[in-house]
C-alpha cells in the first residue's frame, strides 16, 4: 500500500526550455513509483523525460515569458483534462513565482502550500534575498546595486576584483541574448558594460564579493517546510563536482550532515514564514569559515533525489503527503549517499559507491530515459562541435547548415500552440547554447 494518496494526481510545471532537466525526471519517478498519476506540463519534445514509463500524460507548457494570465489559462486547461484536484509542483523559478501569484485563481483545481503569494518571488529575487538574509542574520556575500554604469565600475573597485555579477531576476533573462544569470567579472570595464545591458536583461544588476571555490566549500540544503513551518525531509549536501566547474549545477553531490547549514536553513524559512519545497546554495568562506547563502530557489533542486531517506521520503513526496493531509513517515538520514549526473560526470557514475548512489538518468525500473539521454546528448555534442565551423558568425535568420543533416537534428523543443509540440533544427550554435543555458547556469559563483 502506498504512503501517498494515489487518488490525488500530481501536475509538474516547468516553463524553461531545458530538455535535459533531470530534476523533472526525478519528480516523475518519485511520485510515479508511489502510484501517483503524474502529468508533466513542460516542453518535453526531444527530452528523455517523455520516455519515462511513469509519465501519465504530457501537456504543452506556457511559452517562456508568458504572462500570469496565460500560465493560469494553461494550468486550468490541464486541470479540466485531469478532472480532479491535483498537487501542483513547480520545477523552475518562473513556475514557482507564477504558482505563488496565482494560488487563489488556481484553487480548488490545484493544491498548493499556504503562504504569502509574493514570497516565492521575493526569495528568488537576488536583490531582495540580500536584505532578507540581513534581517534574519544569515551570512550573505556583500552585495552592491549600482545605479549607473559609472557606479558599476566604481563598485567593482570597492568590492575588489574578481567579483560576481548577477541579474536580480534571472528568469527574465531572454533566450538568445547571450547573457548569463551569473558571471565572474574581472575588470571594472566588464562591470560597466554589463550594467549597460540591464534593460535587455529585464532586471537589476547586482555586484557581489567573490567567495573563491575550493575543497569542501560548496554546499546545498534541500527541505520541505510543512503547514506548521517545520522543515521536513531533505538535508544538507556537499557539492563534489559542479558543471561548469566551480560555478554551476551539482554533477556529483553527497548527503553530508552539517548542523550549521541546517540551522541557517531552518532560521531563514522560519523567519520568512516560508511553506513548501526549497533549495538553498551555500559557499563557505575560506578565511572565516562562515557559510554564506548564495541562492534561495523556491522549488525542488534538480538533485533533490539525493535526500531520499530510509522511509523513501524526499521533498516531493513530503509535499504531496502534507497537502493531502497524510502523515510523513519518520525515516533516518542516509548520510554518505551520493547523486551523480551521468552526462556531466560519466567516470564517477562508473565507480562503486559503498554508501549508496542514485543516478540522474539511469534506473533499472525505468531504463528508457537513460538510453534516450545518451542518444540526444551525443547529437547535442555533435551540433556544438559543428557550430564553430558551420556558422557561429552567421545571422540568426540564416538557414540550417548543411553540415547538420535532417536525419540527426539538433533537438530543441519549441511550442507549436495548444495542440502539441514539434522539434526543429537549430541554425547556429548560439541558439543551442542559449536554449540549454538553464542546465549550465552558474548558480554558485
Amino acid at each position: 500500500m502506498s504512503l501517498l494518496d494515489v487518488q490525488v494526481p500530481a501536475v509538474l510545471l516547468r516553463i524553461d526550455r531545458n530538455p535535459f532537466h533531470h530534476g523533472t525526471l526525478g519528480a516523475v519517478r518519485s511520485l510515479g513509483r508511489a502510484g501517483v498519476e503524474v502529468h508533466v506540463v513542460a516542453d518535453s519534445a526531444g527530452s528523455p523525460v517523455r520516455a519515462s514509463r511513469f509519465v501519465h500524460r504530457l501537456h504543452p507548457p506556457p511559452r517562456p515569458g508568458a504572462s500570469p494570465g496565460d500560465i493560469a489559462a494553461t494550468l486550468l486547461r490541464v486541470a479540466a483534462r485531469v478532472a480532479r484536484p491535483a498537487v501542483l509542483i513547480p520545477l523552475d523559478d518562473a513556475s514557482a513565482i507564477a504558482a505563488g501569484r496565482l494560488r487563489e485563481e488556481l484553487a480548488p483545481a490545484y493544491l498548493l502550500p499556504q503562504q504569502p503569494g509574493a514570497l516565492p518571488e521575493r526569495v528568488a529575487d537576488k536583490a531582495e534575498l540580500a536584505g532578507l538574509c540581513a534581517a534574519a542574520g544569515v551570512p550573505h556575500p556583500v552585495t552592491l546595486v549600482p545605479d549607473s554604469a559609472e557606479d558599476a565600475a566604481a563598485s567593482a573597485w570597492r568590492l575588489g576584483l574578481p567579483l560576481v555579477a548577477k541579474w536580480s531576476r534571472p528568469w527574465l533573462v531572454p533566450a538568445g541574448s547571450g547573457l548569463r544569470s551569473t558571471v565572474l567579472v574581472r575588470s571594472a570595464r566588464e562591470a560597466r558594460e554589463l550594467f549597460l545591458r540591464s534593460a535587455e536583461a529585464g532586471s537589476t544588476l547586482l555586484l557581489q564579493t567573490f567567495l573563491p571555490p575550493g575543497p569542501d566549500r560548496d554546499w546545498f540544503c534541500h527541505g520541505y517546510a510543512d503547514r506548521t513551518g517545520a522543515v521536513r525531509a531533505g538535508g544538507p549536501g556537499r557539492k563534489h563536482l559542479a558543471w561548469p566547474r566551480g560555478a554551476g549545477l551539482t554533477a556529483v553531490g553527497q548527503w553530508t550532515p552539517n548542523p550549521q547549514i541546517t540551522a541557517l536553513a531552518e532560521r531563514l524559512t522560519r523567519d520568512l514564514g516560508y511553506r513548501g519545497i526549497f533549495d538553498l546554495d551555500f559557499r563557505r568562506c575560506g578565511s572565516t569559515g562562515r557559510y554564506h547563502l548564495l541562492d534561495f530557489n523556491p522549488r525542488p533542486g534538480a538533485q533533490f533525489r539525493l535526500f531520499t531517506d530510509s522511509a523513501g521520503l524526499d521533498v516531493v513526496r513530503a509535499l504531496h503527503l502534507d497537502l493531502t493531509h497524510r502523515p510523513l513517515p519518520a525515516g533516518r538520514p542516509l548520510a554518505g549517499r551520493r547523486f551523480v549526473v551521468e552526462n556531466y560526470a560519466p567516470l564517477t557514475a562508473l565507480r562503486p559507491a559503498p554508501a549508496g548512489r542514485e543516478l540522474a538518468w539511469h534506473a533499472a525500473d525505468d531504463p528508457a530515459p537513460g538510453r534516450a539521454m545518451w542518444t540526444l546528448w551525443s547529437r547535442r555534442a555533435a551540433c556544438r562541435l559543428a557550430g564553430p565551423v558551420t556558422g557561429r558568425l552567421r545571422p540568426r535568420s540564416s538557414p540550417a547548415p548543411a553540415a547538420v543533416p535532417d536525419t540527426a537534428p539538433c533537438l530543441v523543443p519549441t511550442a507549436c500552440g495548444p495542440g502539441g509540440t514539434e522539434i526543429t533544427d537549430v541554425p547556429d550554435i548560439t541558439d543551442i547554447t542559449d536554449d540549454f543555458r538553464e542546465d549550465e547556469k552558474a548558480s554558485s559563483c
